[in-house]
């Protein structure tokens, strides 16, 4: 079974550009053989995913490169047709840093551009080799970065054609509002990535997340969000996830990613049809 693509959920950009609302995560444990990446993400596209999400964090952004053109070069899709996120890591938020930060990425993807760069966690750590810099103690080391210019590096990256779309993820209310009435900003953020907390019975949302969904809705921010289960726990809850999203999309402009550990091919294509 696949999903027609053109009959999937689109959500409208404050930009102007569309993103698919349903996304494909290509995050997984280091453990992990990269090379899962390329052909799972290859099977993601042919059974119609059409969104797939990766980071300079996750190390594996030259596999799902190598599985998007592989699936543009046998005709399956066109470079349009596919909408690809990526996120500048926190090493990288020194304004100097986030260019060739992206032009890495789209080495690595060979690709021209990516269709939405988002900063990953507004957290800046201190730049080097190290994804995850520590001191002798194993305590982070962080850097003092004013998130309003890494802001203005990625508004530059976007004039440059090298992303379409420019956005955040894990900011709240308080640091989307540093940005936002930042002097001479130039493009808002088109989304805020957030990893959810748990789902009650009681509330579609939890409270925390209604308040920065109602902040973001009103300045026309999308609001993409991915389960935090992962593996078999989410093979057995997934449907549960489909289905809250079909109840999420009537109210709110909200996606769902979903890692490519938790869907098998067994199960990929009847859950993706179960999600329509």
């Amino acid at each position: 079974m696949t999903m027609d693509p053109k009959y999937q959920k689109k959500v409208k950009l404050n930009d102007g550009h569309f993103i698919p609302v349903l996304g494909f995560g290509t995050f997984a444990p280091p453990e992990v053989p990269k090379s899962e990446a390329l052909e799972v993400t290859k099977f993601a596209i042919e059974v119609g995913f059409r969104h797939i999400d990766s980071a300079h964090l996750y190390q594996n952004e030259e596999q799902v490169g190598q599985a998007i053109r592989s699936k543009i070069a046998d005709g399956t899709v066109k470079r349009e047709d596919i909408f690809y996120t990526s996120k500048v890591w926190s090493t990288f938020l020194r304004p100097e840093l986030v260019r060739p930060a992206l032009e890495k990425s789209l080495k690595d993807l060979q690709l021209d551009y990516v269709d939405l760069y988002i900063i990953h966690y507004p957290v800046p750590l201190v730049p080097g080799e190290t994804l995850l810099p520590t001191d002798e103690n194993g305590k982070p080391i962080f850097d003092s970065v004013d998130l309003c210019l890494t802001w203005e590096a990625l508004e530059k990256c976007k004039d440059a054609g090298l992303t379409k779309s420019i956005g955040v993820s894990n900011f709240n209310h308080k640091q989307l509002e540093k940005i936002l009435n930042k002097p001479g900003l130039k493009y808002k953020p088109v989304c805020n990535q957030v990893i959810p907390s748990s789902v009650c019975p009681q509330s579609l949302l939890p409270p925390h997340q209604l308040i920065l969904y109602s902040f973001q809705q009103s300045h026309q921010m999308a609001l993409p969000s991915f389960p935090l289960t992962l593996g078999h726990q989410l093979l057995q809850e997934n449907r549960m996830y489909f289905k809250l999203q079909k109840i999420l999309l009537k109210i709110v402009s909200i996606y769902f990613y979903f890692s490519y550990l938790s869907l098998f091919p067994c199960h990929f294509a009847r859950n993706i049809q179960e999600s329509g």
